[in-house]
């Protein structure tokens, strides 16, 4: 049993979507801060994970991203850019993550988990995408019909979002907030027990408080964020352990399962 942990390291533009400006210094300390609180909580109970980067922010922050490395977690491409995608930002973006890391980048996740092309990946030697949330969230995507775990499809590996076994509730940062603990780990532990593995994701901007005004941010969202998502992600790392399920990056969870 193993639970998948990973996290999209970006510029903090969500804020764009609610029509507030940020600049990008503004965008990027929010998740500078909350991934430092990450790698600290995870470094304390040995725990590796996967961070999905975009370039963008590696540039601006890449002594966050060698620890990562040093660390023993796995650093994936989110892309060059959170906000803007070309479909060069799939190549390049790999090129500045392995300057940085000086570690192969063999992994992908789209932002907002749009579709990409698996051929180009597969083109810029990527061997996993992980863009793929088999559910139905309005107004984003529905994926209800595609397949919910570990599959490969024409020479790329495809580990979706976990979702539940039957209603297909996820998993994701957004149910890990609104959901009561109680409920959301029955969630998880069903999950796990019936596909022996869960992955969910998070991004480090929830991690710091996001009640400033000029964020402009929805309450739903601002739910259990800062130092309470922080705490609450201890209580699960403390469940799993409880539970004797090991946690893995992703890569590493698909080179033992081929």
């Amino acid at each position: 049993m193993k639970l998948l942990l990973s996290f999209d390291i970006e510029e903090f533009d969500t804020p764009l979507e609610y029509g507030k400006s940020l600049t990008f210094d503004e965008q990027l300390a929010p998740s500078v801060e909350g991934t430092k609180r990450i790698l600290s909580l995870l470094e304390m109970y040995h725990v590796k994970a996967t961070f999905f980067c975009t370039a963008r922010f590696a540039q601006m922050a890449p002594d966050l991203i060698k620890q990562m490395i040093a660390n023993g977690h796995e650093v994936a491409s989110h892309g060059y850019s959170h906000s803007t995608f070309s479909e060069t930002d799939i190549e390049s973006s790999k090129k500045v993550l392995e300057e940085i890391t000086s570690v192969d980048v063999v992994g992908f996740r789209m932002p907002r988990m749009q579709p990409i092309d698996k051929a180009r990946l597969v083109k810029s030697a990527y061997w996993y995408d992980s863009s793929l949330h088999p559910t139905y969230l309005p107004g984003h995507y529905n994926n209800r019909k595609e397949p919910r775990t570990l599959f490969k499809h024409n020479d790329i590996w495809e580990i979706p979002a976990s979702v539940t076994p039957h209603l297909r509730i996820p998993l994701f940062w957004l149910s890990f907030h609104l959901f009561p603990w109680p409920f959301y780990r029955y969630l998880l532990h069903q999950t796990i027990k019936h596909d022996t593995y869960a992955l969910i994701y998070f991004h480090p901007w929830e991690f710091v408080a996001l009640d400033d005004q000029r964020f402009g941010i929805p309450r739903y969202i601002r739910y259990h964020t800062g130092m309470n998502l922080l705490n609450r992600l201890e209580k699960l790392i403390k469940y799993a352990v409880k539970q004797q399920w090991e946690y893995s990056t992703i890569r590493n969870f698909i080179c033992n399962t081929k």
